[in-house]
């Protein structure tokens, strides 16, 4: 490749949803300094149909007026399905002769589930390099031919810290402790595993028997047969309630019970979850599984309405919801962004009426769509402070670690200790914060040994945001170790559990024998902990010099519409919020950052002076 500059080509199926995998190998790219690009809708979609010549047509014009050399492509769908597809594009190519003479397309790449990889193996041997989306960043990149001296530094020393806490995962998993956990003793207080027992009674008795965390679990078969899959959750919800590890359950909702619950749902597909659809359903669910709290997302339409029949069936443990998220840009609802925030502020204003806590399920969201960190905990801090103006008195601050995957273990902490003071900033007598971390999205390997070790080093990581508070973080988000293969059922769920105990009990001990407090605590992590806090309060103090009616649904939407908050990945709506989508993130330093034109980290002045800019002309 000597002489040609290295141009990466990311491009998936428009089958296939799945786009965090692609972001992430952008960023990673970026870091050091390699162009990537990643397909539009439109070019996937013509992936599929690539036997029609305008179709084709469309991909090669993309190819060659982004003077693509590697081409990486993804589909994480059934296996059968991803190898055909990538046959169909590799032979197409190949019999595009004049294609070879006017681009350097010369390397070819598949990302898929382990079992797609396999069969891609079999098929081209070592000439397809594949990845599984266990690899580290530095196996990834290495991989993808990109040379040792273009890996950054920092990249290779500051994985230090994350390699000693899979040390400590494989420690864990080797030894006999979790299976060995002694099942706890259910919790004694009055209203206990009844239709008024309450999140807040629950923490305060896990307190005074020093049990923190609670654990919480999302969880839900998918059966095609309605009948069948609630029957099916009734079971499950049984034998977790009989396990008295678990603290809380989420109902893993499908999607047609957040869009159409209590419609005729005839001829009307369901992507998968608890098909939930009647408040008698809601009810029986509350009762197979106390005496865990249970809770369930919102809907997508008719909010309030939603919030108050969930609460009404559910007894709620919190709300969750995600205000510029799950409508009509992410493909989730059919709200505009617009409706969608005035519909979150009005069932606000009714879960503060039955006193219950809020989630803002909101940061991660940004995150997955190229935002960059300051993003993450300002879209937090915003959020909180919206509910406590609205009656929220009990704010849950879920936090994706490692979002995107190759986020540093070190700059995971700076980003929770600043979202942690940030959101403290706001507590008083009537408005307290409670800490809920949780693994990333599509953090764990396909290799299930591997995956468990991973489970105890993000428990670990959970433990070491705030070392010298036992009683941090409150609750833990546990996700199961088996995300990336199949759907977790009871025992994963029992067994992944148990890890997550046993981390918690074991790794304070691991981490007095390593010496990592003075680690957790040093110079590079206290210096991303202040350059972060101090960007935060300025875009924060910008927001409200600015947008006066910041917590409003107006507000909320400017926030969006000028770019406070970068999305260079979001699909739809890019029209709408073209100040938005304009920016450029990579990751740098193992965290996410807003670029230059030269790649370099903006600074916070140039870019609020953007912001400012796009703030003269306020969206119709």
């Amino acid at each position: 490749m000597e002489g040609i500059t290295m141009r990466y080509g990311l491009l998936k199926s428009g089958l296939d949803a799945h786009t965090l995998g692609l972001s992430h190998l952008s960023q990673l790219l970026n870091s050091c300094g390699i162009a990537s690009i990643i397909a539009d809708a439109k070019i996937c979609d013509a992936v599929d149909e690539i036997e029609v010549p305008d179709k084709y047509a469309l991909l090669r014009k993309w190819l060659c007026d982004n003077r693509i050399t590697h081409l990486g492509f993804s589909y994480r769908l059934d296996p059968s399905q991803a190898v055909r597809t990538f046959l169909r594009l590799m032979e197409r190519l190949s019999q595009d002769d004049d294609l070879s003479r006017e681009t350097e397309l010369r390397h070819f790449y598949f990302a898929g589930l382990p079992e797609s990889c396999r069969l891609i193996r079999d098929e081209f041997q070592d000439r397809i390099p594949t990845f599984e989306g266990d690899e580290t960043p530095i196996e990834t990149l290495r991989r993808l031919g990109v040379a040792e001296k273009l890996i950054p530094k920092t990249m290779r020393e500051n994985s230090a810290y994350d390699d000693i806490r899979m040390q400590f995962g494989k420690e864990l998993i080797s030894s006999e402790l979790p299976a060995s956990l002694k099942v706890p003793l259910p919790y004694a207080y009055p209203a206990f595993g009844s239709s008024r027992d309450r999140l807040v009674s629950r923490l305060e008795a896990a307190r005074e028997k020093r049990r923190l965390p609670l654990l919480r679990v999302h969880v839900g078969p998918y059966d095609p047969d309605r009948a069948e899959a609630l029957a099916q959750f009734s079971d499950w919800l049984k034998r977790l309630s009989k396990g008295r590890f678990l603290d809380i359950v989420s109902v893993g909702s499908s999607q047609l019970s957040q869009s159409h619950f209590g419609e005729d749902w005839a001829n009307l597909q369901n992507g998968g979850g608890v098909p939930f659809n009647s408040e008698f359903e809601l009810r029986a669910i509350r009762e197979d599984a106390s005496p865990m709290l249970v809770r369930a997302y919102s809907g997508t339409k008719n909010i309030a309405r939603m919030a108050e029949i969930l609460e009404k069936n559910l007894n709620m443990a919190w709300h969750a919801l995600s205000f510029w998220w799950f409508n009509r840009i992410d493909g989730r609802g059919p709200l505009s962004v617009r409706q969608g925030l005035k519909e979150h502020v009005e069932a606000i204003s009714a879960i503060a009426r039955h006193n219950k806590p809020f989630e803002p399920n909101i940061p991660h969201h940004f995150a997955f769509r190229g935002s960059d960190d300051v993003s993450y905990v300002v879209s937090a801090y915003v959020a909180a402070k919206t509910a406590r103006s609205l009656g929220i008195r009990h704010l849950i601050l879920q936090n994706m670690l490692n979002t995107p995957r190759s986020t540093w273990g070190l700059r995971d902490l700076a980003k929770s200790r600043v979202m942690l003071k940030l959101l403290r900033s706001l507590e008083s007598s009537r408005f307290r914060v409670i800490y809920q971390p949780r693994a990333g999205l599509d953090f764990f390997s396909p290799d299930l040994e591997k995956a468990k070790r991973q489970l105890a080093a993000v428990t670990a990581l959970m433990q070491d945001v705030e070392p010298e508070n036992p009683e941090s973080p409150q609750i833990i988000h546990v996700v199961s170790f088996s995300e990336a293969r199949f759907l977790a059922d009871p025992a994963v769920i029992d067994e992944s559990l148990r890890i997550t105990r046993a981390s918690l009990a074991e790794y304070p001990g691991f981490r007095r024998r390593y010496n990592l407090t003075d680690f957790i605590n040093g110079r590079e992590v206290h210096q991303q902990t202040e350059e972060l806090w101090q960007d935060a309060l300025h875009m924060i103090r910008d927001m409200e010099r600015n947008i006066p009616d910041l917590t409003t649904p107006e507000g909320l939407y400017r926030i969006f519409h000028a770019g406070y908050f970068p999305v260079p990945f979001l699909w739809e709506g890019r029209d709408e919020f073209p100040h938005a989508v304009s920016w450029s993130t990579g990751l740098k330093d193992g965290g996410v950052h807003v670029l230059t034109a030269d790649g370099g980290k903006m600074k916070m002045r140039q870019r609020l002076e953007r912001i400012h800019a796009a703030l003269e002309h306020p969206p119709e």
